[in-house]
This record gives structure tokens, C-alpha cells and sequence, in this order.
């Protein structure tokens, strides 16, 4: 436990703790479909700010052909979007790609989205606050540039430490902010292309005029294959469309309805947004300049054509405008900060990744994976140097691969069901169309950026797939090895004899053992104290705590499965000293921290128990190193240190395995 000193500093910083067995606490996180787009959806609106950027750069000179990609990027909005309500519909309780490919492909196809999304999350903060930071020094000199990359470090850190209070907290702080961009960008696209109304109805057939021009000098093909490698390179478009299938979890009942509305708000928004803006850069035809963005040329265009190029109007307007950019962005950087725990929480609970994943902080949030997150975007913002070239490269791909295999899984589902589910063929129909789109923008991406960033993303995700494979394997084995010394006190015992149910003596010798979900490493235990210290102690205490982690805290059917787990195990181990005639009994909690509760109860067993002895069992590997220590927790050396400070005394038995 932290000194008085510090934990009064972490409240200050994360607020006070909270109940995770209250209803109200499961009911305080659950998002209506507003909050939702704002905390979820954000993310692909977000992507308005840098991927119709990309789409329209990559065309190069002819940018006549935009207006192709203005209506293949709104479609693709709704294609994709359309095929994730199927997820939603199929996984209620969450997990998005993970668990889609996870139950409809195979654990390892599910390994292989998730790892994605994990990088695809940590990528979603780095890009979202670097082009955050971006559309802000926008308005500033080129000399200012040097500190772009300090500014989104401290933006990472200011994000994590809101996210560790609890996530509705960054969400009503960033609200206005989401707000102001629909409302600024909203009003420069309606604006932007009404003053071009006049030649809005030649647009048409001079596009196709001029497509089928260049199409005589180039030849067809070579014109379908700009348009398809543009079109693929503006795939950071299409981002975030996921993460609501992903935390269904956390919105409100019904969470289908919610999800599905929340889908839909976003779809319609980003697709008016993206495709509204590669209109305005075809209608405006802005110049790039050093340190600003696509959009921010764009949008001085337009206000030097309307106020002037030194109206303090237009210079207010496009401030404002920026700013709200630059709001968003952060908007969508926190859903990283919500989806990614969220990930690392389902695959910790399927052994991919480390245990402590899935704990809950005291604030019921998944600290370890914040932690993780905050930590690895900060890294991959000084490797690229906050460049959002090089970084929504990075990001397309992995989106793209989880939109991909999610998408196959579908089809996969859809055509095994042909013949009982309803509208099946329609439904597979759906997904099919988003594989095929999806696939094909990923496929591009790599081939046309694998010298240019893409190895890097292929890289990462490579070697966290790699290491999920080495802990599963490792979890297997432990769990095997444990199974087989369960087995051995799991057959059905004798009734415990009349009148052996002895009464505790408080003043008498007390053995007290922490015990957790393993029935072999608790008999353990308690037979290496009777072996150790034969007919010492007259009482025998059985203590545990029924963790909360993420997994549970999301059901209460689960928490219900908790508790029966629990006392289902200490009535074992008293049954079992009953029988043999010494006086048994136990207690029980429930929390987020087990040290803490296992120390609020180790208290109370001593005032009450004053000669108790504790004894807890660890784990031990023939070949002990950093990564077995990682992925067991270390609660028995925890509890050791703070009783020795008590003065109490606590003896660590070793279990080799």
C-alpha cells in the first residue's frame, strides 16, 4: 500500500475510489448514444482532418478525378459501417475484432486481429494528437514547428491521467469541442461549395470531360489505377468505424439499439465531412503550404475570398475553426485510450497477454493498459517525429486488417447459417462487399508504402503476435500443471462426522491462509504447515478475494458466477479441516485491489485472532526471469512486506512448478 502522502496525492489526481459491486458505479460508465459518437465515433470523424488529405495529395496534378474519390469515400463509409452493425448484432457484449475473429475464424486469427487493434489503438493516439497539434501550430510561425513534438507528449499525459480518473470525465471536458467542429467544418463545406453553385451543375460532365481526356493519353487502366491507389492511400478515412462494435460494452441498454444508432450518427457525419471536404479541395483547388494543413489552406482560401486576406473576421473564423480541429483530434486520441485497455482486457481474460490487464484500478478503469498505451504512443511519436504522413501509413494497416478479417469472419459465419439464419445471403451479401473494399485498400497500402513506414507497422504487430503466442503457451502449461493437482481434491469427500464442527478458541495458536481460485495450491498450503508445524495451530482461517476485473465488472450474471466461485472454494477448505476435527471457518470480499482487501481482512483476523500466522502459497518456475515474474502477480510478497510491518507474521510456501 502507498504512504499516507501519496495516496492522498493519487486521489488528487484520480479522484476517490469507487464501489465496483454498487449498480450506480456500472451505470455511471454506461455512455447514451450521443456520449457515445462523442467518445467512440469521435474517432472517425477525427479522420476527416488527415485522410481525405491523403487521398487528394496522392492524386498528384489531376485533382479532376476527386470527385470520384468524394463519392467512393462516402460510400465506403456506409459499406463498412453497414457490415459492423452484423458485429454488433453478433457480439453485444463487446470485443469488436478480437472476439469476431476470435469465435468465427480461430483463436489465432483472433490473436492476430487483436494484436492489430492494440497497435491500431496506441496508433489512433499518436496520430489523432499529432495532427491535433498539427491543425494548432497551423497558426503559428514555421519557427514555432520545433515544438510540436513537446506539446503532443504533454497531451498524451494530460489524456492518460483523465482516462485514469474514469472516462466520462475527458468525454464531458472535450463535448464542446466536438460540438464546434460539426458546427465550423459543417459550415465551411455548406459555405465552401454554395459560392461555387454557379458551376456546380457543369461539375459532372466536365469531370467526366476530363477523365475521359486523360484516359486517351494514359490509357484506361492506368487512370483506374490512380484512382484505386488514391483511394487506398486515403484509408485513415475509414478509421475508428470499429471502435463502437468494440466498446458495445460500455454503452447503455438496450446496448444493441444504442450501438446501432451511435453507428449511425458517426457513419453519416464522417461520410458529409470527408466527402464534403475533398469537394471544397476540388472547388477551391488550395495551394499546401510549410506547417499548415490541407484544411487549413482550404479554409484560408475560402476566408480570403469572403472577409479579405487581413479581416480580423476571417482570422477569428479560422482560429476558431482550428481550434475545434484540434479538439476533436483529442477527442479521438482518448477513444484509443478507451478501446485499447479494452482489447488488452478481452485478450488478458483468453491468456494472450498478461493477467494484469483485466485489473481494475480503485477509479474501475484498466490502468495498466492506460499505462501501456500512453506509454507506447509517446514512444511512436519521437520514432516518427509526430509526422502524419509516416503515421497514418502505420495506422491504415492495421485498421485494415482487422475491417478484413472481421469482414471475412462474417461471410465465414453468414455461409455456414445460410440455411437456418434469416436474410442470410442478404446479410453475407453485406459482408462480403466490405471484405473485397477492405481487403483491397490493405493490400494496396503495403504494396505501395512498404518502403515508406508500412514495414514498421508489420514489424510491431509481427512481434506482439509472436509474443502473445509465448505467454499463451506459457499460461497453458501452468494452468495444465495446476489442473492435474485440482484433480487430486476434487473428488466427491465423506461426510464430515457428527459433532466434528469445533468452535474457535480467539486466544488460541491460528493459522490463517490466503487462498485464490487454484484447489491444489491451496491443499497445498495448508499440508505444508501441518508437515511444517504439526499440531501447532488450534484454529484454521481461510481468507480470499473475489477479484473484479474487467470481464466481470461489464456482467453481473458474471459477478454472480464470482461469488459462487469463491465460496464455493473456502467451504472446500473448511469441510476438508472439519472432517479432520480442527476447528475451521473462513472469510470472503470482493474488490478491485486485492492486497487491500486481503489486508482490511487480514486486520480484522488479528484484533480478533491476535495469535494468527499467515501463509499464502507462490508459484515457483525452475526457470525463473523477468517474464514469468510478469505474468504472475507477486500479491503473497505484497502481503508479506505490509504484515511484517504490522508485526505480524506471514510465511511464504513454495509451489515448484
Amino acid at each position: 500500500m502507498l504512504p499516507p502522502g501519496l495516496q492522498r496525492l493519487k486521489r488528487a489526481f484520480l479522484g476517490d475510489a469507487k464501489d465496483p459491486l454498487a449498480p450506480q458505479a456500472r451505470q455511471h460508465m454506461a455512455l447514451a448514444a450521443f456520449l457515445a459518437w462523442v467518445g467512440l465515433g469521435a474517432d472517425g470523424l477525427s479522420s476527416a482532418n488527415y485522410g481525405p488529405e491523403e487521398t487528394f495529395l496522392a492524386l498528384g496534378g489531376h485533382t479532376h478525378l476527386a470527385l470520384y474519390l468524394a463519392l467512393a469515400t462516402a460510400l465506403t463509409v456506409f459499406i463498412i459501417a453497414l457490415a459492423y452493425n452484423q458485429v454488433i448484432e453478433l457480439f453485444p457484449s463487446g470485443g469488436g475484432g478480437y472476439k469476431v475473429a476470435t469465435t468465427l475464424i480461430g483463436p489465432r486469427a483472433g490473436l492476430v486481429s487483436g494484436s492489430a487493434l492494440i497497435v491500431d489503438y496506441v496508433l489512433t493516439i499518436a496520430i489523432s494528437i499529432a495532427s491535433g497539434i498539427d491543425a494548432l501550430f497551423s497558426l503559428l510561425p514555421l519557427a514555432a514547428q520545433t515544438w510540436k513534438l513537446p506539446a503532443e507528449v504533454i497531451m498524451v499525459v494530460v489524456l492518460m491521467i483523465l482516462n485514469m480518473r474514469g472516462m466520462k470525465e475527458p468525454l464531458k471536458f472535450l463535448l464542446p469541442l466536438f460540438l464546434g467542429f460539426l458546427i465550423t467544418h459543417g459550415g465551411f463545406i455548406i459555405a465552401g461549395i454554395l459560392s461555387h453553385a454557379g458551376s456546380l451543375p457543369d461539375l459532372i460532365p466536365d469531370t467526366l470531360a476530363d477523365t475521359k481526356d486523360y484516359a486517351g493519353e494514359i490509357g484506361w487502366f492506368a487512370l483506374l489505377s490512380l484512382l484505386l491507389r488514391a483511394f487506398a492511400l486515403g484509408g485513415g478515412t475509414y478509421t475508428g468505424i470499429e471502435a463502437v462494435s468494440n466498446n458495445i460494452n460500455n454503452l447503455k441498454e438496450p446496448r444493441v439499439a444504442t450501438g446501432k444508432v451511435t453507428m449511425l450518427y458517426m457513419a453519416s457525419s464522417l461520410a458529409f465531412t470527408a466527402g464534403g471536404l475533398i469537394v471544397l479541395y476540388l472547388l477551391w483547388n488550395p495551394t499546401p503550404s510549410d506547417g499548415m494543413t490541407l484544411n487549413a489552406s482550404t479554409f484560408t482560401t475560402i476566408l480570403h475570398a469572403a472577409f479579405g486576406d487581413d479581416s480580423w473576421v476571417g482570422q477569428g473564423i479560422l482560429l476558431l475553426t482550428l481550434t475545434f480541429a484540434a479538439g476533436l483530434l483529442f477527442v479521438a486520441a482518448n477513444t484509443g485510450f478507451l478501446g485499447g485497455p479494452a482489447v488488452l482486457a478481452n485478450m488478458a481474460a483468453d491468456r494472450w497477454v498478461p493477467h494484469q490487464f483485466s485489473q481494475l484500478s480503485n477509479r474501475l478503469v484498466t490502468q495498466n493498459g492506460l499505462l501501456l498505451m500512453g506509454a507506447a504512443a509517446v514512444i511512436l511519436l519521437v520514432i516518427t517525429g509526430g509526422d502524419v504522413s509516416t503515421l497514418v501509413v502505420l495506422y491504415s494497416i492495421n485498421v485494415f486488417l482487422t475491417f478484413s478479417l472481421s469482414l471475412y469472419g462474417l461471410c465465414v459465419h453468414w455461409w455456414k447459417n445460410r440455411a437456418v439464419a434469416p436474410r442470410a445471403y442478404q446479410r453475407l451479401g453485406m459482408a462480403l462487399l466490405g471484405f473485397v473494399v477492405c481487403a483491397g485498400i490493405l493490400s494496396t497500402t503495403i504494396f505501395e508504402k512498404f518502403t515508406h513506414g508500412a514495414w514498421l507497422t508489420v514489424l510491431i504487430t509481427g512481434l506482439v503476435i509472436t509474443t502473445g503466442f509465448a505467454i499463451r503457451r506459457h499460461y497453458r502449461g501452468v494452468s495444465g500443471q495446476l489442473a492435474k493437482v485440482d484433480a487430486l481434491f476434487a473428488t466427491a469427500a465423506p461426510p464430515i462426522p457428527p459433532g466434528a464442527v469445533q468452535p474457535l478458541d480467539p486466544q488460541a495458536p491460528t493459522a490463517v491462509f490466503l487462498v485464490g481460485r487454484s484447489l491444489g495450491a491451496g491443499m497445498h498450503t495448508l499440508l505444508s504447515t501441518q508437515r511444517l508445524f504439526p499440531n501447532q495451530f488450534k484454529n484454521f482461517i481461510f481468507i480470499s478475494i473475489g477479484e473484479i476485473d474487467a470481464e466481470s465488472f461489464h456482467g453481473e450474471e458474471l459477478l454472480t458466477e464470482l461469488r459462487a466461485e469463491v465460496e464455493d472454494n473456502l467451504e472446500s477448505y473448511v469441510n476438508y479441516c472439519r472432517r479432520h476435527g480442527w476447528a475451521a471457518t473462513s472469510m470472503h470480499s470482493f474488490g478491485t485491489d486485492v492486497v487491500d482487501r486481503l489486508l482490511t481482512l487480514a486486520d480484522m483476523i488479528v484484533r480478533q485472532y491476535p495469535n494468527s500466522m499467515f501463509f499464502a502459497a507462490q508459484l515457483i518456475f525452475a526457470e525463473d526471469n523477468g517474464l514469468t515474474r510478469l505474468l504472475h502477480n507477486q500479491t503473497a510478497y505484497a502481503i508479506q512486506r505490509d504484515l511484517h510491518l504490522r508485526g505480524v507474521p506471514m510465511v511464504i510456501l513454495p509451489m515448484k512448478l
